[in-house]
């Protein structure tokens, strides 16, 4: 701490040493683990990154614009458009998107099933424009069963490749590049929650066990509130 390392740097070094600790005296090693009498700096609240709807508008048509310029094939392009807009209709989870099969995503009663944490099952709804992109990229890559989302080997897209996609995306959108899948996610329950949507419900739509987990979009959009109105009252500063 002395030296500047972040508190999440430390925690994360320290929860290796403790590791490493345990696994000596499980051993017989040492007589005892002492750090684990070390106590920790807390955890820093970070408030999550996302994305404007301007930015996500350029995003999503990325995959397009390259296609235009020849830089990718047609079906690649339509399932990028489709990842980038399954990700931001649901606020799935990274794995969940990967996860999911054809089957999973019924466009009738728009929605797809989803298997989250603890082999916990969820319905998300799904908008009207994913559900279009979804269908455009399965015409084009003749995607009919097994995995929605697929490699050029046809195989299942990996979590990888999913985090590769992005980055190229956001490179020919000229948008940051440490963006990751998950502020998709962030800016999903960020925007449905400054358009009026309780609480409990993007709980719900986010496969969150805890409320508490919610809770922290409630402080982007307490801050993005505070900037609006210092900017906008004439008297909110003296």
């Amino acid at each position: 701490m002395k030296a500047g390392m972040a508190r999440a740097s430390v925690r994360l070094r320290f929860a290796a040493m403790r590791a490493f600790y345990a696994f000596l005296h499980m051993r017989r090693t040492i007589s005892k683990n002492v750090l684990l009498e070390v106590s920790l700096p807390k955890a820093e609240k970070q408030l999550p990154r996302f994305l404007t709807t301007g930015q996500l508008d350029v995003l999503i048509s990325a995959p397009a614009a390259a296609l235009k310029s020849k830089q990718a094939p047609t079906w690649m392009a339509a399932r990028d458009t489709a990842v980038i807009e399954l990700f931001y209709s649901t606020g799935m989870r990274l794995s969940e998107l990967v996860g999911l099969d054809v089957r999973d995503v019924d466009p009738i009663s728009e929605t797809a099933r989803v298997l989250g944490k603890g082999g916990r099952e969820r319905v998300c709804p799904v908008g009207g424009p994913a559900l279009e992109a979804i269908q455009r990229y399965r015409q084009a890559a003749r995607v009919n069963a097994g995995p929605l989302f697929i490699n050029k080997s046809r195989l299942r897209l990996s979590a990888r490749a999913v985090h590769s996609l992005l980055k190229l995306r956001l490179a020919q959108a000229g948008l940051p590049a440490d963006l990751s899948p998950h502020k998709l996610r962030h800016s999903f329950a960020t925007h449905l929650l400054d358009n009026g949507a309780d609480l409990r419900s993007v709980q719900t739509l986010l496969g969150h066990a805890s409320l508490s987990t919610t809770q922290i979009y409630t402080h982007v959009t307490i801050e993005r509130l505070k900037t609006a109105y210092l900017a906008a009252h004439p008297r909110a500063e003296v």
